[in-house]
């Protein structure tokens, strides 16, 4: 049987791509996300994968591009739905929120079809996604330095809980967030329909990052083998999960120089950056609160008083 998506229709053993409709711009003309349906040879379960629901966040982008010519419909058993751009408003200007309602896309779901333009895009991609029994939602930690990692965004007292934190353990990255997450997460709305979903962040970077799409394109062939998608085992190594944050400001303004590496084990005490002037008089030194994993760090320099600086991955255990 035939599987559409948009326009794409591809009939078993088939891959096509197409277009989604979800509104007008303000000229009137259509807006249409890029869309692909791998329709396997035999039946199946159904994977679906968005990227770029964040116009800046890229490397999901790269992943689908990697993907989609390694993915052969005759050698799949089910079918893969796949929506590449889902924030097109933002992506044509590079800006990370949707420049027509100032709203960030994933902070929408499950959407409003009669809603804003957010929200319809929302309803459109939430459609597609409610089609399929596994969800990947692929994003990067904006412009900021990340680990690249695997978030887990229902909550640990969610019935599906479990599926998702296989789910992200399959996809293998080596690190997971398993934190609830804010209303209107596609990784939130999902699994409250039965359909286990992780947001895969694959480090952060401007433009897009080699070694972060490598990640994730090892990532959807693992979890496309660990479900019977394709043929392979997947070795399900031990991942790092981290429960939440320590967020660190910076106390006085000026330049700063790092002092711990990412994916680096901290304690208490230990000195994560300091901030200098533009001479190299040092300003002020920022210290652990206790003990974690240096996760994620702003990319540029310069800083004011009270800026966002780094993170520290706490509640550290393995799984």
């Amino acid at each position: 049987m035939s599987i559409t998506l948009g326009d794409a229709s591809a009939a078993p053993g088939e891959t096509d791509t197409g277009r989604l409709r979800v509104g007008e711009s303000r000229d009137g003309s259509p807006v249409r996300l890029p869309v692909c349906v791998v329709n396997g040879a035999d039946d199946g379960e159904t994977l679906y994968l968005q990227a770029v629901s964040d116009g800046d966040e890229l490397n999901g982008l790269g992943v689908l591009t990697r993907v989609v010519p390694q993915l052969d419909p005759e050698e799949l058993s089910g079918s893969v739905l796949i929506v590449g751009i889902v924030n097109a408003p933002a992506f044509q200007v590079a800006e990370h929120r949707n420049p027509i309602d100032d709203t960030k896309m994933n902070r929408a779901y499950p959407g409003d079809d009669e809603g804003t333009n957010s929200e319809r895009i929302a309803a459109a991609t939430f459609d597609a996604a409610k089609r399929a029994d596994y969800v990947l939602d692929l994003h990067q930690g904006s412009t900021s330095r990340m680990l690249n990692e695997a978030r887990v965004r229902c909550g640990r007292h969610h019935r599906l809980h479990r599926d998702c934190l296989e789910l992200a353990k399959a996809f293998g990255t080596g690190h997971v967030l398993d934190q609830k997450g804010p209303d209107g997460q596609l990784a939130r709305a999902a699994p409250d329909e039965g359909i286990p979903t992780i947001d895969p962040e694959l480090g952060g970077c401007v433009g897009w990052d080699e070694e972060s799409i490598q990640y994730g394109v090892e990532g959807v062939f693992n979890v496309l083998r660990h479900y019977g998608f394709l043929e392979g085992e997947v070795p399900m190594a031990t991942q790092v999960r981290a429960a939440g944050f320590d967020q660190y400001r910076s106390p006085a303004g000026g330049l700063v120089h790092y002092r711990a590496e990412l994916g680096e084990e901290v304690t208490r005490g230990d000195v994560l950056f300091e901030v200098t002037d533009a001479f190299g008089q040092l300003s002020g030194r920022v210290t652990a609160d206790g003990d974690g994993i240096f996760w994620r760090s702003r990319r540029l320099p310069q800083v004011a008083t009270g800026e966002y600086v780094c993170s520290v991955a706490t509640g550290i255990d393995s799984f």
